[in-house]
């Protein structure tokens, strides 16, 4: 979409009359002292997750699938670092290692023995299995997945013949974790294990994973024991599986003098087909309230596993399980949502958050191959995690997020309205404001909503520049855009559709007011156009991470940046004379 060259707020003002639109005033603290902000953010934190049947899809077979590889190389070269990859899934727990199967792909087992309704040893892989995952960028950060359901006489063989081909054949990529089985607490339903099956069961077989593939592997290569994860599901809700219960059954305990599991891992989805009882619209999932709501249990998952010591992941996480729906989770209205839950997993340190994405999901955020006849394209999911790494990068390393307070935006608002602050170098580097109130691309003169924020007299007559997160509206499946930039279909490479800079100058108090369309998110920065910063990298080098070739700070000078300041000024008048301030 190519938004008009004028300011917004000379949008607002010839579009929408200050004095009838719903508006919302916001004083986040200028200092992150006095802010409730989360920990300073990994540039890795907004991950992906890939169904380990679905590698090749995303990496190549023989060849490299160039296009999911410049898509994660972009997210680096925003935020400072790879998304954090997590090759997992159900069919992680299908899989055996053999060195001597040499195919890029996997095959069928034609000598499956094992238990399952899907057997736990039905699916072969070989060493170019792990070629094929080291295409990604170099240092992505790989949580990879073991087999835990497979327990015929040499399970232990097993794994550790598949965990040390790990270790040895990563070299670009940088294995961060192994996570030891998939969903334990779903076992008995899909045959993988016969009752008696609990959480205390599954941690003394976890455990003694753990060790085995320590003391024959991790060990002799110089790595850490605390570098296991125990999986877990939606299901774990009055299962044994929550996390205070296996606390209490000893996993967090030593075994042989170590300590084995380094993070809590649990899995989520907005919805999920087959087990959310009721029907699901676009309009629900863009209504930002039921997030939370949603989410509430795991919130308070979240609490319980920060007390013990250990960081929490969510490892698995989608808007709509288990491929998405055609029409919601493939929308510009999903973006949003998106954009929103990294932002508040943030706030509730969550330090990593991993979108699952299969070939012939509507839900992944790019289709990597051709699928039902339709070649590989990027989806409006793709342009919130960009936002994300541009968020990131934007503080090289300290950036903090804190979720304001938006609960004065009633009436058709409610539930629409999300705020949040950016800290960088602890202090105020930005704002992030999503409209999430659906209005759709066959609307004309969509309406909005009207930011009233105070950035603190300390960024008194500060410029900002904002960078908008829009498309024709909430139900396009093309055309999205995020600070100027489009990514292409063809090679995945970004391109810049709205050459505009929009900035403006806070007034003597630090304030300013904008109007955010319906189905429409914008960051406002301080100084600078987001992503026009040298953002530092994990390997110590930097990029501008820039949607434009110059990496200096934007500006407009001359008359244009004279009528902008006109313009800014009127409109805070207009607005205070009105008393939408």
């Amino acid at each position: 979409m190519l938004r008009s060259s004028c300011p917004a707020f000379v949008c607002l003002t010839v579009l929408l009359p200050l004095s009838r639109a719903q508006s919302l005033s916001l004083s986040p603290s200028p200092d992150r002292s006095g802010a409730a902000v989360s920990d300073n953010l990994d540039p890795s934190f907004a991950g992906f997750g890939i169904e380990p049947s679905n590698l090749f899809s995303f990496t190549g077979w023989n060849e490299p699938n160039e296009f999911s590889i410049q898509l994660l190389q972009n997210l680096a070269d925003y935020s400072g670092s790879p998304p954090h990859i997590r090759i997992g899934g159900n069919t992680q727990d299908y899989m055996i290692y053999d060195a001597d199967y040499e195919d890029f792909g996997w095959k069928k087992n034609s000598n499956s023995t094992a238990q399952g309704v899907i057997a736990a040893d039905s699916m072969i892989i070989g060493p170019n299995y792990l070629a094929a995952l080291d295409r990604f960028p170099k240092d992505t950060f790989i949580t990879y997945g073991l087999n835990l359901a497979y327990e015929g006489d040499d399970y232990l063989d097993h794994i550790v013949t598949h965990s040390n081909a790990v270790v040895k054949n990563l070299q670009n990529t940088r294995l961060y974790s192994f996570e030891i089985g998939n969903e334990p607490d779903l076992y008995l339903e899909n045959g993988m294990r016969a009752a008696p099956w609990d959480g205390k069961t599954f941690t003394t077989q976890f455990m003694e994973r753990a060790d085995t593939v320590y003391q024959k592997v991790l060990k002799p290569a110089g790595m850490a024991p605390t570098f296991f994860e125990p999986p877990a599901t939606a299901s774990t809700i009055g299962t044994t599986f929550e996390i205070a219960m296996l606390n209490s059954d000893g996993i967090l305990d030593r075994m042989n003098g170590e300590y084995y599991v380094g993070w809590w891992n649990q899995h989520d989805y907005f919805y999920f087909i087959g087990v959310t009882p009721t029907p699901i619209t676009l309009d629900d999932l863009m209504d930002m309230d039921q997030t939370n709501t949603q989410f509430a249990y795991w919130e308070k998952q979240v609490k319980i596993a920060l007390d013990t010591g250990v960081p929490y992941v969510l490892r698995e996480m989608s808007s709509i399980g288990p491929i998405g729906m055609h029409q919601v989770s493939d929308t510009f209205g999903a973006a949003l949502w998106t954009l929103n839950f990294f932002l508040y997993t943030a706030t509730l340190n969550i330090s990593a958050v991993h979108m699952h994405m299969t070939d012939n999901s509507n839900a992944s955020a790019w289709q990597p191959i051709n699928v039902y006849g339709k070649e590989p394209f990027v989806r409006p999911q793709y342009y919130a995690h960009a936002a994300v790494a541009q968020i990131i990068g934007n503080g090289n390393g300290t950036t903090q997020i804190g979720a304001l307070d938006v609960g004065g935006a009633g009436g058709d608002y409610t539930g629409r309205i999300r705020a949040y602050s950016a800290y960088a170098n602890s202090a105020l580097q930005a704002v992030i404001l999503i409209n999430s109130k659906q209005a759709n691309a066959s609307e004309s003169n969509k309406a909005s909503f009207t930011f009233n924020v105070n950035m603190g007299s300390a960024n008194a007559n500060k410029k900002i520049y904002i960078s908008y997160l829009t498309a024709d509206g909430a139900d396009s499946l093309t055309g999205t855009s995020w600070n100027g930039m489009s990514f292409s279909d063809e090679d995945g490479k970004a391109s810049v559709v709205d050459e505009s800079i929009y900035q403006y100058s806070l007034d003597g108090n630090g304030a300013f007011s904008i109007a955010v369309r319906d189905s429409e998110a914008v960051v406002a920065n301080i100084d600078w156009q987001l992503g026009s910063n040298k953002v530092i990298k994990v390997d110590g080098t930097t990029t501008s991470g820039s949607r434009r070739k110059n990496s200096g700070s934007p500006s407009v000078t001359g008359a244009k940046a004279a009528v902008w300041t006109a313009v800014l000024v009127s409109a805070l008048t207009l607005a205070t004379s009105l008393g939408a301030w």
